[in-house]
């Protein structure tokens, strides 16, 4: 209670008492955050003993760096008795604020491991890492690498299947990355940005017949085969038959409608070896997700070299009578393979 003989205190009373300064004092009064209880008669405002608790409410959200819309609403819901409800005001405010917080300080700690590239950088290269790292925001999008893997994607592909591959081509940046991390993603994001001037060219021949279907299957099925051969990859064990690489041709032979035969292995072989390679990304990929000093982490593009090169290693160039003629590789007519002509060529995913 206020000593005064009304029970109210002046703006200034109010502030002493709360630790605040007047200016403060009269700005929440005047942004309609603390009311007035009274005006003197000369026209001075006057609040009551609950005016206390309030500021001293205001200053703690204002301490954490609440904005005044959010600080209005928590107010507004403690006058009407609802504070302490789930998913309240204050909670919702919090708990936007606290992500707000966390993309500033990714930004932050992303610009420090980029200044320190450059810093760190020889003087001759210093230049080219400077470019590199300046088209890269802060926290860096990977929009431009979603887009780069959506124009080399089969085209009518299911945005299911589309959006799972994704998930594993395009690389997270780390919250806290070291430097060669920055230096990693930046040439990533130059490469998918500009990846080649061939255009169409630069995509598997057979995605521009593959329908949606195939498409589907396809990825499903090289996802399974990647997964395999990754836990091969952390064995390091040497590529070869097995499980995985089952899987793999599987996954071909299921989307193109044929019988996985060692012709259809041997064709298969060729039509992957044709087609254009990515290397440079999955080893921009490994840079990314891999803190320096630690073993790098199987990409789908490692997995699928791994498996290439356990089809490349199978001997077996005669009959096998559970798996039929090598004539029977040939795709039947109206499947991917068969409309993608001459030169047919299976997608290479990686």
């Amino acid at each position: 209670m206020f000593s005064s003989h009304d029970g109210l205190c002046s703006i200034g009373e109010l502030a002493e008492r709360a630790g605040a300064t007047v200016k403060s004092v009269r700005f929440y009064s005047d942004n309609g955050l603390l009311p007035e209880a009274a005006r003197s008669a000369g026209g001075h405002r006057r609040y009551g003993p609950e005016a206390l608790d309030r500021l001293r409410l205001i200053r703690s959200l204002r301490a954490l760096d609440l904005p005044v819309p959010e600080v209005r609403r928590v107010l507004e819901e403690e006058d009407e008795g609802a504070a302490g409800a789930p998913g309240g005001a204050l909670e919702d405010a919090v708990a936007g604020h606290l992500r707000e917080l966390g993309s500033q300080l990714r930004a932050l700690r992303w610009r420090e491991a980029a200044l320190r590239l450059v810093h760190e950088s020889p003087p001759a290269e210093r230049a080219e890492r400077l470019r590199l790292v300046g088209a890269v925001g802060a926290p860096p999008s990977t929009a431009p690498l979603a887009r780069f893997w959506r124009a080399w994607l089969p085209p009518r592909m299911a945005a299911p299947a589309a959006s799972a591959f994704l998930e594993r081509a395009v690389p997270q940046p780390p919250d806290d990355p070291a430097p060669a991390q920055v230096l990693a993603f930046a040439r990533l994001y130059a490469f998918a940005s500009d990846p080649c001037t061939g255009g169409a060219a630069c995509q598997p021949e057979a995605h521009r017949s593959a329908g949606a279907r195939e498409a589907a299957v396809l990825y499903g099925g090289l996802a399974e085969a990647y997964d395999l051969a990754g836990a091969q990859l952390l064995g390091d064990r040497e590529p070869g038959p097995g499980e995985a690489l089952d899987c793999f041709v599987d996954a071909y032979a299921s989307a193109y409608g044929v019988r996985d035969t060692p012709g259809f292995r041997r064709l298969l072989a060729g039509w992957l070896a044709a087609d254009p390679r990515l290397d440079g990304y999955w080893e921009l990929v490994s840079g990314v997700l891999t803190p320096p000093g630690t073993r790098p982490a199987p990409t789908p593009g490692g997995c699928h070299d791994w498996l290439l090169g356990a089809l490349a290693a199978e001997r077996d160039p005669g009959t096998d009578p559970e798996r039929g003629d090598p004539a029977d590789a040939e795709p039947a007519a109206g499947t991917a393979p068969a409309r993608a002509g001459a030169r047919r060529r299976a997608p290479a995913a990686a």
